[in-house]
């Protein structure tokens, strides 16, 4: 179901997913958290994007909160002319299951499944037939063909979360979110899903979202977005790690 807005910017121009005034806060009275305290902020189609900021700055918040995964308090989250924000559940999560892809640090991979059960889950799960050219040319892409058969327990960390992505993509998700994918792997591994990621964008057109708090993996971004206390505290476009680490510093001093 997609749901668009009558009179809106056109799809070419609009950005794939957005915030507008985005304010979450957890509890209530003296024990109330703002986490976001009203967020806008765009995210454009085929561009890879990396979201940071210190340790509470609502990093992980903003994400959870465009993904559908978190109600916000208020303000509104876009993707594409479908505004999140006024779904019913049962809509949300078909909206999240076809529209959305996910890769995050813990895998999420089912334990009884092989490998490519998992990458076709969410396909199973909409009643949804595969792209066999696209699954063989993820597969290929990630260098996982020969793995297809085994469970996550035979895989390692690396091998798992190029599973993980290709679940993320075989859907053809509008935007790919991706929270801390390289935290449970080591450099070499991290540096191939990073390098995957990007070649996502630039070889399938694909949108991604990603939340990180290292320097080194935002240098693969086309854009930086950073946040501080719940609020956009910066834009960097094109960043390289030393740029990155150069503003990150400069945040905390600031605090």
């Amino acid at each position: 179901m997609r749901t668009e807005q009558a009179g809106s910017t056109p799809v070419a121009s609009r950005p794939a997913v957005a915030a507008v005034d985005l304010v979450k806060v957890y509890g209530s009275g003296d024990t109330a958290v703002r986490a976001l305290d009203g967020v806008t902020v765009g995210f454009a189609r085929a561009e890879f994007t990396a979201i940071m900021g210190p340790s509470g700055s609502g990093k992980s918040t903003l994400m959870h909160c465009l993904a559908a995964l978190d109600t916000a308090t208020s303000g509104r989250a876009l993707l594409g002319g479908t505004d999140l924000t006024r779904l019913g559940d049962r809509v949300l999560t078909k909206v999240r299951r076809e529209r959305i892809g996910f890769v995050f640090q813990s895998f999420n991979l089912l334990p009884q499944l092989t490998a490519a059960q998992n990458i076709t889950l969410p396909l199973d799960l909409s009643g949804r037939r595969p792209d066999r050219e696209l699954f063989g040319h993820l597969v290929g892409v990630l260098g996982i063909g020969d793995r297809l058969k085994h469970r996550p327990s035979e895989l390692s960390g690396g091998q798992q979360q190029r599973v993980a992505l290709a679940r993320a993509l075989v859907c053809r998700p509008e935007v790919v979110f991706a929270d801390e994918p390289t935290g449970n792997l080591d450099s070499r591994s991290g540096a191939e899903v990073l390098a995957l990621l990007r070649q996502s964008v630039r070889d399938l057109g694909q949108t991604v979202v990603m939340v990180t708090h290292d320097p080194n993996a935002a240098g693969y971004a086309d854009r930086v977005v950073l946040l501080a206390d719940g609020r956009i505290a910066g834009d960097l476009d094109q960043p390289g790690p030393d740029r990155v680490a150069a503003a990150l510093q400069q945040l905390a001093a600031a605090r």
